[in-house]
């Protein structure tokens, strides 16, 4: 008999030990995340399995796991860098991501890596929102801004973008139904896409661009220090209104190698002079490409993917020339939108050439594109002067 209960006392300490050793082990995961290092402790009570199974119970199994373990410490190391170098929520979900992938790697299970993705969003406060369909799993956030080239739905009143679209490159997912979309109940914030703020990149990893262009019979040269984790950050990003758009800044590094040469060349300059010098730079200093042809789509390059880029088309450079006019002159400024092309115009102290009037101000066109003509400032191409136009945006400096 007691032989008999150390037998069956060795196979039960020799199945606990089984069950112990099958259980999923917690782990340290460290990752760049531009000029900083991020180290997480990921406790064994987060982990989820490795099932590739779509369905909505799994997924709220896996939730129900995760959010009974031991997630806040991530949550909590998010939040708090979030606000420390304060980032708006589009680098914020970058920060996310490769979180996401540190825990559960893209590659070797997509559908978890997206929800590490949907549960931290959410958990941060977002109205996150997952939906199975098609055999796919789709990304949603709600989102109230104009927001165009990327899916959305429609659900219960609010917009929901797709944040996962260049997963599903050939998919139509505007046709996938806005049912059966799991959320989080307490994440109700509405998710932005506007970049106010670039991060802090390490200066190391600049690298120098040589840039040159005449004017006035003179070669200007330019060393433009340019990051490639720019191009990384704006990869997937939609086209935003003009006014979130044309207000995303360069990084620290790249404004230091180019603004204050840019203000150095037009010193002595009176202001109509300094602006055709700019409008100038902005049209000859880059090479021309439309987007089709360049990009396959419509992609609007920020001002410091415009100076890195190889190619750049008439919003890049309209975009471009707003940044440069506002940080050296800070005008007021509208941005024209016509069926195919898109151009600028400057509040001066007196209108040159052909004046524009919008709202009671009159304003002096500047055309950042190159063009047929030698346009100077006042000056529209001959093939726009009775076309139609829109005012998409109109910006006006606050006196402080």
């Amino acid at each position: 008999m007691n032989r008999l209960l150390k037998i069956f006392g060795t196979l039960c300490l020799l199945l606990i030990m089984e069950q112990s050793y099958g259980q999923p082990k917690g782990y340290n995961i460290s990752f760049e995340f531009y000029n900083d290092t991020f180290n997480i402790e990921v406790d064994s009570s987060i982990i989820v399995g490795n099932d590739t199974t779509l369905s909505k119970l799994a997924v709220i199994a896996y939730y129900d796991k995760v959010n009974q373990g031991k997630y806040n410490t991530i949550l909590d190391k998010l939040l708090a860098y979030k606000k420390a170098h304060e980032l708006n929520d589009w680098l914020y979900y970058q920060l996310i991501r490769k979180t996401a992938q540190a825990i559960s790697p893209k590659k070797e299970n997509y559908e978890r890596y997206t929800f590490y993705k949907w549960f931290f969003l959410g958990k941060s406060g977002y109205d996150a929102r997952l939906t199975l369909a098609d055999n796919r799993m789709i990304f949603y956030v709600y989102n109230d801004e104009d927001i165009s080239d990327i899916p959305f739905v429609n659900y219960q009143h609010k917009k929901y973008m797709c944040l996962n679209r260049h997963d599903y490159a050939y998919a139509d997912l505007n046709k996938v139904p806005a049912q059966e979309m799991i959320s989080i109940p307490e994440a109700k914030g509405a998710f932005s896409y506007k970049v106010t703020r670039m991060p802090d990149f390490k200066p190391e990893d600049y690298y120098e661009k040589q840039v040159q262009f005449n004017y006035k019979h003179k070669t200007y040269h330019f060393n433009i220090k340019l990051n490639s984790d720019v191009e990384a950050i704006f990869a997937n990003y939609p086209v935003v209104d003009f006014e979130s758009y044309f207000n995303i800044p360069l990084s620290n590094e790249t404004y230091g190698s180019l603004i204050p040469i840019l203000k150095k060349n037009l010193n002595g300059m009176n202001q109509k002079k300094g602006i055709d010098y700019l409008m100038r730079f902005t049209r000859y200093a880059f090479l021309y490409e439309d987007d089709d042809k360049n990009f396959g789509k419509e992609k609007r390059l920020s001002p410091e993917e415009t100076l890195f880029s190889k190619y750049s088309d008439c919003d890049d450079r309209a975009a471009l020339f707003f940044f440069l006019v506002k940080e050296i002159y800070n005008l007021p400024m509208i941005a024209l939108l016509y069926p195919t092309h898109i151009t600028m115009a400057v509040q001066f102290d007196k209108p040159i050439g052909q004046p524009i009037v919008y709202k009671g101000k009159t304003y002096s066109f500047c055309e950042p594109t190159p063009q047929k003509e030698n346009l100077n400032i006042g000056q529209v191409s001959a093939n726009l002067k009775n076309v139609p136009y829109k005012v998409v945006y109109a910006y006006e400096p606050i006196h402080k």
